[in-house]
């Protein structure tokens, strides 16, 4: 996959598939349109996505907005779909200014070669967001591109998934409905970090992650999951917080036990699926309390069997 990041003069010289969007997530609202380029791209096309980098709302307010799914995750998802090419078009003030129908006419047909756009009904671009579905159709003809608007996909309570939607399910530790919504587990994905080592001390050794700033995590507490490296997937269970009894720092991590696993894996990546959640974080008045709870937790994650 081929990535273009902080750069404005980009020129794509092949027709081109599009799918616009914040892609937050990847839920099933994403992938409904990444589909449509997809089988566009068996058709001759080149897959591509647009999305701006940063997100509109932490450009105009200045705050890291905690995300769903960080910029490094996207990356790693569009590739292992099979998307051609990404453009992280720089959001400044200027770029947010430009208007709608320039940014249609002169970005996704000139600059980007439009035969194919995807996007939601309620997508929005261009000054103050007055780029919408409407105008896309609107120009549709003059540009000479197929257009495709898709309603919201709603779950089996009728709700219209969304980011937001999701966003109040993680933060809630309601981990099969993300699943749900989402269609695949929420994860976290990066480098394996050093930890204290207190886990191999006791016999039960961990990796350790420490997420992006931006990356939205679940409440703290312990999760039934998985983690797959080297295209593999191990069975695990995760500890996510700041491990009070072990470590006063206030570092939010992913400590993460494997079962039948023995490999030296620092520095390696990893993704960790959270499957449902066990237990809130607790603090134990010895490390004889936490070997115990520990030991208790690994035995009953073993047996653990995801719902289908």
């Amino acid at each position: 996959m081929y990535i273009i990041e902080n750069d404005t003069s980009f020129q794509l010289n092949t027709p081109s598939a599009i799918a616009i969007g914040k892609f937050d997530g990847i839920h099933k609202g994403h992938k409904a349109l990444l589909r449509m380029i997809l089988e566009k791209k068996r058709q001759g096309m080149k897959a591509v996505v647009f999305t701006f980098e940063p997100s509109p709302m932490e450009l105009f307010t200045g705050k890291i907005q905690p995300e769903l799914t960080t910029r490094e995750e996207k990356r790693v998802l569009f590739k292992n779909m099979g998307i051609d090419i990404l453009i992280e078009y720089p959001m400044t003030r200027e770029s947010a200014a430009i208007a709608p129908e320039d940014f249609v006419q002169k970005i996704l047909c000139k600059q980007m070669c439009a035969g194919f756009i995807a996007a939601g009904y309620d997508v929005s671009f261009g000054d103050k967001g007055k780029g919408n579905a409407e105008l896309l159709k609107e120009l549709s003809p003059v540009c000479g591109y197929e257009l495709a608007i898709i309603d919201k996909i709603r779950d089996m309570e009728g709700k219209e998934i969304s980011s937001t939607y999701v966003r109040e399910q993680i933060v809630q530790g309601k981990m099969e409905k993300v699943e749900r919504l989402l269609g695949e587990a929420y994860s976290i994905t990066g480098q394996v970090k050093h930890g204290k080592k207190l886990g191999r001390t006791l016999g039960m050794p961990t990796v350790n992650l420490i997420p992006s700033e931006k990356k939205l995590l679940p409440p703290n507490g312990v999760y039934f999951s998985e983690v797959l490296y080297d295209d593999k997937a191990y069975k695990s269970i995760t500890n996510i917080g700041y491990k009070p009894t072990v470590n006063e720092e206030k570092l939010l991590g992913a400590e993460t036990y494997l079962y039948d696993f023995a490999q030296d894996i620092y520095g390696k990546e990893i993704t960790v699926k959270l499957f449902s959640f066990k237990r809130p974080e607790m603090r134990f008045e010895s490390v004889e309390e936490l070997k115990g709870q520990m030991a208790k937790d690994i035995a009953e994650g073993r047996y653990y069997k995801k719902k289908q």
